[in-house]
């Protein structure tokens, strides 16, 4: 299976995590109640964003992973392929994890006279969760209950890492029977109410994007293509369309609560299964789609970064307050924009400087692991 980079996909990444920032404007960028983004979040909320991530993490992973495991004669061959996977997703998301983990407590003791990075006590224990990678069980017993941290967005990271961590496990045990493993995994989810700490641990969308990687491999596949979409704007009035109902289920005013998650996740497989052909269905090329594109391309770091970031902006504006100096309090759009322009550059700082060497740092060790190791004779080795 080609690992191209296919470009609705990272228009969808794009999509997804300006959900996420927009969600966390009330309560993170603005304490105070803000009307306009009261009344928007009555009715529609973007959190399900993070349930588009987990489509597209699942079928981007098992678009080249299954395939390359599936793929090895011997066990041998099976897990040097699992040590190179996990190698390369250590390279390309724990570097940025952790620098953003500490800097954000370096914050905490230092630039945090508004109190708005929270107490030491907290960050530390959300800094060891996000490093030890569980920090969606922290922040499932945190829930309404305790200070989590400022890092509380490193529980979708945890999962995510949990997932690579299992996947080739899973593939593994499962072999010929994955499908159906998959399949009971979303169904027994579909129909089941979510606590808090079922909330953390939620893997349908995960799967289903997984399923549609191992169909997207199949004949009948390309005869499902949605050729309907390449009319002009229809692409586009669909995505608008299921992108408002996902954000209506994710408010507490959609009546069916206890299948609304799996709902959203059926739903985002839905936007990641018309992304998977690269056909510009969701959006036509263009200026427009080239700006969401980068932003997918640059989306992890934003979402590590845009917590922070809007903290930063409110110890900001309260220190320009104590010196009564003018500052964009009662001002929400400047300040967002403020806010937008900080992530912005912060995030592409962090994607030249330190996603992309580490990336590449980690590919270049993989390729020298298997040179080495192909350099070596082995007498009961079979070539995979």
């Amino acid at each position: 299976m080609s690992s191209k980079r296919i470009m609705d996909i990272e228009l969808l990444r794009g999509i997804a995590v300006l959900g996420v920032l927009f969600h966390h404007l009330q309560g993170s960028l603005f304490t105070d109640i803000v009307p306009s983004l009261e009344r928007i979040h009555a009715w529609a909320q973007p959190w399900w964003g993070v349930d588009l991530f987990f489509a597209i993490s699942g079928f981007v992973i098992a678009r080249s992973l299954i395939p390359a495991l599936q793929g090895c004669s011997t066990r041998q061959e099976y897990w040097q392929q699992t040590r190179n996977f996990w190698l390369r997703r250590a390279f390309r998301l724990l570097p940025s994890a952790w620098l953003w983990l500490a800097l954000m407590l370096l914050a905490c003791l230092f630039i945090n006279r508004s109190g708005a990075f929270g107490t030491l006590h907290a960050n530390v224990q959300a800094t060891l969760a996000g490093v030890a990678q569980f920090a969606n069980f922290r922040f499932a017993d945190s829930f309404y209950r305790y200070e989590y941290g400022t890092s509380f967005v490193y529980w979708s990271l945890s999962l995510e890492e949990q997932f690579y961590l299992l996947f080739p496990l899973l593939i593994l045990v499962c072999r010929k029977h994955l499908v159906w493993a998959l399949l009971a995994l979303v169904a027994v989810q579909l129909f089941t109410l979510r606590t808090p700490i079922l909330m953390v641990v939620r893997t349908d969308a995960l799967a289903l994007g997984i399923l549609l990687a191992m169909w997207s491999a199949r004949p009948g596949y390309a005869r499902w293509e949605p050729t309907f979409l390449r009319r002009p704007w229809v692409g586009v009035s669909v995505l608008l369309i299921v992108a408002l109902a996902l954000s209506v289920m994710a408010t507490d005013r959609f009546t069916f609560t206890n299948y609304r998650i799996g709902a959203i996740a059926v739903l985002s497989a839905v936007l990641v299964w018309v992304a998977s052909y690269n056909r510009d269905y969701l959006m036509p090329a263009g200026v427009l789609k080239n700006l969401m594109v980068w932003i997918g391309s640059r989306s992890y770091g934003i979402y590590l970064i845009h917590i922070p970031a809007y903290l930063l902006v409110r110890e900001l504006i309260f220190r320009l307050q104590a010196a009564g100096l003018p500052s964009p309090a009662g001002h929400p759009i400047l300040t967002i924009l403020i806010a937008g322009g900080l992530i912005a550059l912060l995030s592409e700082l962090n994607y030249r400087f330190v996603e992309m060497p580490m990336r590449n740092r980690g590919a270049s060790l993989v390729q020298r692991l298997s040179t080495s190791r192909s350099a070596v004779p082995s007498s009961g080795a079979t070539s995979c």
